[in-house]
Parts: C-alpha cells; sequence; structure tokens
C-alpha cells in the first residue's frame, strides 16, 4: 500500500510563526512598542503577509514569556511599566538571588573567579547602546549583562538555583530595558565593577547588599509613585 506524503501545510505554518514571534520579540524589546500599547492581530497580520491564525499563534507565545497580555475582550497588549508583576519578580530576585551570591562566593573556585573576570571584562567591553538597534540597550550588551550575572552565581554548584536564576532573569528582561530608559543617568559600570569586586575579595555580606541595592533599583525605576514616575510624569 502506497503511503502518502505528509502534508507540508502544517511545517509551512510552523515557520512563519517562527518569523512573526521572532518579529514581535524583537519589535517589543527593542522598544518599538510602548508600554501598553495594543497589539492588534489584524494589523499585524497585514504587516507580516500573513493570516490571522499565524499571528494569533505567534502572539501566544509572546505573552507566555511575558512580554505580552492576552486582555479579555480587548485583544493583546504589551505589559504596562506599572504593572505589579514587575515588582512581584523583583520580590523574588533580591530574595533567592543575594542567597545564592553568598553560596557562590563561599563555594566557587579559581576557575570560577577566572569566568566572573572574563564576563566582567566583556559586559565592561561591550557598548549597551548602538545605533539602529532601538532605544533599549543592545543585544549584544543584555547577553553580556545576563552571562555577568549568571556566571556570579554559579559558584554556588546548585542546578536547581540557577534554573531558578534563568526564569526570572527571562521574565524581568522587558523590566531591565524599562528601567534603564527610564533612569538615564544611573551609574550601572560601577555597579556592575562593585559586584565583581566583593565577589572575588570574597566577601560576601558586600556582593549580597550590592546585589540587592542593584536590583531594587531596577525595580524603583518602574514603581509609578517612585522618583523615576515623578520624573517622567
Amino acid at each position: 500500500m502506497t503511503q502518502t506524503a505528509p502534508s507540508s501545510a502544517p511545517t509551512g505554518k510552523r515557520m512563519l510563526s517562527e518569523q512573526v514571534y521572532a518579529h514581535l520579540r524583537d519589535a517589543i524589546m527593542r522598544g518599538d512598542y510602548a508600554p501598553g500599547d495594543a497589539l492588534k492581530p489584524q494589523d499585524l497580520a497585514k504587516q507580516q503577509g500573513v493570516s490571522l491564525a499565524v499571528v494569533r499563534e505567534a502572539l501566544v507565545r509572546v505573552v507566555g514569556e511575558g512580554l505580552a497580555d492576552r486582555l479579555p475582550n480587548r485583544g493583546f497588549a504589551v505589559p504596562a511599566f506599572s504593572d505589579r508583576r514587575w515588582q512581584e519578580i523583583a520580590e523574588a530576585r533580591r530574595t533567592i538571588e543575594p542567597v545564592v551570591l553568598r553560596l557562590a562566593v563561599e563555594r566557587g573556585d579559581v576557575d570560577w573567579e577566572a569566568r566572573v573576570r572574563a564576563a566582567h571584562h566583556r559586559l565592561a567591553r561591550t557598548p549597551p547602546y548602538v545605533p539602529g538597534e532601538g532605544e533599549h540597550y543592545s543585544a549584544a550588551w543584555a547577553e553580556a549583562h545576563r552571562v555577568f550575572h549568571r556566571t556570579l552565581l554559579e559558584g554556588c554548584g546548585n542546578p536547581v538555583l540557577l534554573e531558578t536564576f534563568d526564569r526570572l532573569w527571562t521574565a524581568s528582561e522587558l523590566a531591565r530595558r524599562w528601567a534603564a530608559q527610564r533612569t538615564p543617568g544611573r551609574n550601572g559600570v560601577d555597579e556592575h565593577r562593585r559586584l565583581e569586586e566583593a565577589a572575588l575579595a570574597r566577601d560576601a555580606d558586600t556582593a549580597a547588599e550590592v546585589l540587592t541595592q542593584h536590583l531594587t533599583r531596577t525595580a524603583a525605576a518602574l514603581d509609578p509613585a517612585g522618583p523615576a514616575a515623578q520624573r517622567n510624569p
């Protein structure tokens, strides 16, 4: 019996959905959409030259990453900067990451020290903003930033704790970009340098305190009642 070759339609739809998803994700990350902006499936379908079904599938993925909301009877939209979720994620990070950093400082070996130094060097030498990549910081800097923070914690030697960091980091990426835009005078270079110095000096108390302050400043920039909101009504 001759078997019929499977249709390529589902595969083609998945590829289109992947393309639309990547376009949407990059556009939101670049700042092409402001906080609270509507993401209209009909407009996106027309812009991308695809069906509504493809766009909706891509939007569901973006929602799953926390980069958009699905609003009852109102379609899809980029989250608001004042959304309570950012403060909840920040609280979780302030609760967990300083503890993990303490473990890393206590347990990290010489190889960990070398990786921390290398990761900080890369971060310090990567331009945060690149012409043509939108109003938010560049993809290269974002990755160098992630690698530095994760490398700091890797000395803990606990993969479960590191997986928790990974999830929280992904969930807070958009908040970091907005916070940087709302606090242009913030000296992130100095904050990261102090983190590296305290960790490599094996000063767990100072490292944990600096990290807590670092995370708190990001959350404060998105607090509607905070200083950033008062400067940017």
